[in-house]
């Protein structure tokens, strides 16, 4: 398979984490695209062999690094845009997974940005902890220290059912 087609392959779970690091739909797509854009014009940089998406992921988050920082900047210069974005659906069962899908989003985004991307990549994105720890840069202990916690606090927010 072709460099591209095995980012297209991945595409869907790199759209699922810049959400998770972004907290916007909006903002995650951004991500995505300017993480591919990066992927493919430093292609050359990835050695075959190795895990793309990994790469992509940390690709991602430093792009994510970038942003946010470049954020609390303008932050301090411009007031923050009021923003909402109402979604109707029909229908109870519907309803109730909005709601339920409301409800992790609310937990994963109180979460301290570390649990969040390390709950993000082995959780939802199925990483391997040494897979998670290469792309976050921290020994294997820090992760599990921070899925622990995590874990722990999404219970705690979430109640025992989650």
């Amino acid at each position: 398979m072709s460099f591209e087609g095995d980012l297209l392959a991945i595409l869907p779970r790199l759209r699922r984490f810049a959400a998770s690091l972004s907290h916007d739909r909006a903002d995650g797509e951004d991500l995505c695209q300017a993480a591919l854009e990066k992927g493919l014009r430093a292609r050359d940089q990835w050695q075959p062999g190795t895990k793309l998406d990994s790469w992509m992921y940390r690709i991602m988050r430093n792009l994510w690094i970038d942003e946010s920082r470049a954020r609390q900047r303008a932050m301090k210069t411009f007031a923050p845009e009021e923003a909402g974005e109402h979604v109707g659906h029909a229908g109870d069962r519907d309803i109730e997974a909005h709601v339920m899908l409301s409800e992790v989003d609310r937990a994963m985004q109180a979460l301290p940005d570390e649990q969040r991307e390390a709950i993000a990549l082995v959780l939802v994105e199925g990483l391997s902890y040494k897979e998670a720890s290469a792309v976050l840069g921290v020994p294997m202990g820090t992760l599990t220290s921070r899925l622990v916690r995590g874990r722990g606090a999404l219970i705690e927010i979430l109640g025992e059912a989650a």
